[in-house]
């Protein structure tokens, strides 16, 4: 091998010779021969950063981040030439002396103990040509490096070579290097470290620090020893720096498996909103700024990762949240064991169930003006041409409020009330917050769907109830610009009004309570949270919605055969735990302009009225007495039966005592007390009945 080196190097050297006279006038017959000026531009990875400019993660085939050559340390910049190419200042692309010393010192050590390739050769083979070794490879190495010196400044040279050669753990350029292995930019390292940096390109995979201590201390220390003979250092300085460490520790940001359910959607935004295709991300050095908030990113993957979430071990999850401020991607779950361009679960469509209650039902009803929240739905099992609905525990109560359909999630009602508004009404309101359904049958009340909706579809559309009724797009680019620093675009988040703030404000009191003390009650979370269940038949799919005054989102859990003994604890457990405690506040803020929801009335049943009679001037009265509801919003009607005929004495209102004045003792009158619910303008189970003792004013 090394004779063939030797004969190769001969005949090179004889060749160049015989044409030395003619070198320029071979420039000027070959051109730019090979030279591909687009091929110098570098290769650049791109780095996606956070709102604050932290980076986050780098995008590449290669890890590189071009720098410019005035930003590059003269001592760093010194190492190299030191070690590879110390007259590169003096030659014109081939360094003759450098090539005959290196063929001495082949033939006297019988083997290939030196090369002679100058800084512009090792440019010219990295980026022109194959790693093949011919003389015609040679030659054409030779022919590059000439027409490149012939055209470029060595400042030029000597910044391509730097930002294009490869270092070792996938760092291509030696600002990538730089941060690999001092953690911080090339404009920063010290001497020893720029003289590391100058020793890997011979062999990034033996003179690693991390691979080969001893070997890359010896490495590091010979290029602080040729610095010192080439006078870029003293005697004095060569020695102290030859004692310092080496780094022990690789710094990157190029990775962290939190974050790669983000990128796919960061690239395919990307490519559809600004035209950029992934190829061209990963190669052109592009900034793009993310509303990913990275604590609550790697909180989620966390938590959603955490096995005692899961019911059952096959269970898969998606999930997202999003800034309610915004409309921007905080953190998004693409599943369990999601790995980068996989299925991503947070943006693939699902039978959503109850969760389509608010948003396809109650939303456009209320929205409509005909409904209140106390409203009176029908709860009944009915048939509509063939479709027959089911409340979940079989138990139908006639008629139920709005308000209470919504928290206890009773199906019934839901279907019946979508009927009365039209589904029209339901998928204008639908379609106002991009969710477009060909589905013509009442099953969307419930979430029967062909298609469903994902996790990012429902978050923004829930996200409209914080928003006080306003919808944007949500957005994982928030910003991106291109390798010169000029910008490319930036998130439009145009909002459209879809429902009036009053309806949003009720659903947000309504769907608070579903939380409180409705089917939204597993898990815990100590802030203000409004949110809706949704479970599909044999828990294929299961739910949570909802917001905080600061966050929207939507957890998904499923599995396609279906789960036996699964809810929507599952996916309402995983969601209280994954929201940022540091959020947490203790209620909402009532919009400016809207009414507050009351609590709602709840009835008594009374079992335990008396009546007391007594004697005055104008005739005998009856005290009438009862245990009372705590909520003194609640009426009384108080009732008089005599001979079979019922009326109304008084409504009350909060009182549990009621006197009947100027009664004529020779009649015989019963009483009875009913609760009245204004609310919904309905009277609950009426009271014992009880009838005056005469027998104490009757003459004995």
């Amino acid at each position: 091998m090394w004779m063939k080196r030797i004969t190769y190097t001969i005949i090179f050297v004889l060749l160049t010779a015989i044409a030395g006279v003619t070198t320029y006038l071979g420039v000027i017959i070959f051109g730019s021969y090979a030279i591909d000026d687009k091929e110098l531009v570098t290769k650049e990875s791109s780095v996606m950063v956070s709102e604050e400019g932290d980076p986050l993660t780098r995008l590449f085939t290669e890890n590189r981040e071009s720098v410019d050559i005035d930003d590059i340390p003269a001592h760093v910049q010194e190492a190299f030439i030191a070690v590879e190419d110390q007259r590169f200042y003096e030659h014109t692309g081939i360094d003759f002396r450098a090539v005959g010393r290196a063929l001495y010192r082949d033939i006297a050590a019988r083997g290939a103990a030196e090369g002679g390739s100058t800084i512009t050769q090792q440019l010219a083979k990295n980026v022109f040509l194959s790693p093949e070794k011919s003389l015609l490879r040679k030659t054409e190495e030779a022919l590059i490096a000439i027409n490149l010196e012939h055209r470029y400044e060595k400042e030029e040279i000597l910044e391509m070579y730097l930002n294009h050669i490869y270092f070792g753990h996938g760092a291509h350029g030696v600002e990538a290097a730089s941060r690999l292995y001092f953690g911080k930019p090339v404009e920063e390292i010290s001497i020893e470290e720029g003289a590391l940096l100058a020793a890997l390109p011979k062999g990034p995979n033996l003179y690693s620090p991390f691979i080969d201590e001893d070997r890359s201390m010896e490495r590091r220390n010979l290029v602080l020893g040729l610095m010192e003979q080439q006078d870029y250092l003293n005697a004095e300085e060569a020695v102290r720096l030859q004692g310092r460490t080496l780094p022990q520790e690789r710094h990157s940001v190029t990775s962290n498996e939190a974050y790669d359910a983000y990128v796919d959607p960061v690239l395919d935004e990307i490519e559809q909103r600004y035209g950029i295709t992934e190829a061209e991300v990963l190669e052109g050095g592009y900034e793009i700024t993310v509303p990913m908030n990275p604590a609550q990113q790697e909180s989620m993957y966390a938590v959603l990762n955490e096995e005692e979430q899961y019911p059952a071990a096959d269970m898969e999850s998606g999930a997202v949240l999003l800034n309610n401020e915004t409309g921007g991607v905080e953190a998004v779950y693409g599943g369990r064991e999601y790995v980068r361009k996989g299925f991503h679960h947070a943006l693939s469509p699902r039978q959503p169930g109850s969760v389509m209650k608010p948003l396809a039902v109650y939303a456009p009803a209320l929205d409509g003006g005909q409904y209140h929240p106390y409203s009176l739905l029908e709860d009944e099992r009915q048939n509509y041409d063939g479709y027959e609905p089911e409340n979940i525990n079989s138990i139908y109560d006639g008629e139920v409020s709005m308000y209470d359909a919504v928290k206890d999630s009773v199906n019934a009602p839901a279907v019946w009330l979508l009927n009365e508004i039209s589904i029209d009404a339901s998928k204008e309101m639908l379609t106002a917050q991009n969710i477009d359904l060909e589905e013509e049958g009442l099953g969307i009340a419930l979430g029967g769907l062909d298609e469903g909706l994902t996790p990012l579809e429902t978050a923004a559309a829930y996200r409209t109830f914080a928003n006080n009724g306003r919808y944007s797009d949500p957005y994982f680019v928030t910003e991106i610009q291109d390798r010169h620093g000029e910008r490319i675009g930036k998130a439009e988040t145009e909002e459209i009004d879809v429902m009036d703030p009053q309806t949003a404000w009720y659903m947000t009191r309504m769907l608070e309570a579903a939380v409180e003390d409705g089917t939204g009650q597993a898990g815990a979370y100590e802030g203000a949270l409004a949110g809706k269940t949704g479970t599909t038949n044999e828990a294929r799919d299961v739910w949570f919605a909802g917001w905080t005054p600061e966050h929207s989102g939507a957890v998904w859990m499923g599995g396609s055969g279906g789960i036996e003994g699964v809810s929507s604890a599952a996916p309402t457990s995983a969601f209280k735990a994954l929201l940022p405690e540091a959020a947490s506040v203790s209620a909402f803020t009532q919009p400016d302009g809207v009414d507050d929801l009351e609590e709602p009335i709840r009835f008594v049943n009374i079992r335990d009225l008396e009546a007391d009679m007594s004697m005055g001037l104008f005739g005998a009265s009856v005290e009438l007495d009862w245990s009372p509801a705590e909520d003194e919003r609640l009426h009384y009607r108080i009732y008089r039966t005599d001979g079979g005929r019922e009326e109304l004495v008084d409504e009350i209102v909060g009182e549990s005592t009621y006197t009947v004045d100027r009664m004529n003792h020779f009649s015989s009158p019963a009483f009875q007390v009913v609760p009245y619910n204004p609310q919904i303008d309905r009277e609950g189970d009426p009271s014992n009945v009880v009838e005056p003792n005469w027998s104490l004013f009757s003459g004995g």
